[in-house]
């Protein structure tokens, strides 16, 4: 081949032909496209091995092994229409206290770390240390729930999908104000799934509601 055809090649040829030689040349025992190859399985397994533990520690039976769960929320959960009801529809632990998105799920995962330190700890380990925490544990999660618009319960009810007309007038007209007052479903649903803390006081409209 002569000068001029070299010099008329390609230079996007050129540069592949030269990063495949780097990547095939042996580097002491192994190629450094071995080596990537390697890495690539090993980041994949790596990965995979992280997204089962998510998965994993995101089920009610992982929830209820810590017997603080079992013998407290869990027992009231169960006698809740969350857990039982005409349509056989059940939301599991997961689904009203986990966000569905990968992002929220790994930040909740996070700070689910705390709750570990705590079972540990034996905070709240007897009947009596619960029910002593249980205003404050609830008011924490109330708060969350503000802060996100309910993001968990809409996952399954959503105003946009609601027939009103079907819906007890008591029911239509509270979910009525609720649009028009920006409410989220925790500001009227406190003790859907779980018993109301002693001292709670609920909002002045829903007592003002209930005396009239």
């Amino acid at each position: 081949m002569s000068d001029d055809a070299s010099k008329s090649e390609p230079p996007r040829r050129n540069v592949v032909v030269r990063v495949w030689r780097i990547l095939s040349r042996p580097n002491a025992k192994y190629s450094l496209g071995s080596l990537l190859v390697l890495g690539f399985f090993l980041g994949l397994l790596s990965w995979g091995g992280f997204n089962w533990a998510i998965e994993a520690s995101n089920t009610e039976n992982f929830c209820i092994s810590c017997h603080e769960m079992e013998q407290n929320v869990y027992r009231e959960y169960k006698r809740t229409v969350h857990y039982n009801n005409r349509t056989g529809v059940r939301a599991t632990c997961p689904d009203c206290h986990v966000p569905k998105s990968w992002v929220h799920k790994l930040v909740r995962k996070v700070q689910a770390t705390n709750e570990l330190f705590h079972h540990l700890g034996g905070t709240i380990n007897t009947r009596e240390k619960y029910e002593g925490r249980r205003l404050k544990l609830a008011e924490s999660v109330w708060k969350t729930m503000r802060e996100t618009d309910s993001r968990e319960c809409r996952n399954c009810h959503n105003y946009k999908y609601m027939d009103f007309t079907t819906q007890e007038k008591r029911a239509r007209n509270r979910h009525d104000d609720a649009i028009n007052e920006g409410k989220t479903c925790i500001d009227c649903h406190q003790g859907i799934a779980h018993e109301l803390p002693a001292g709670y006081q609920p909002p002045l409209e829903s007592r003002a509601e209930e005396q009239g």
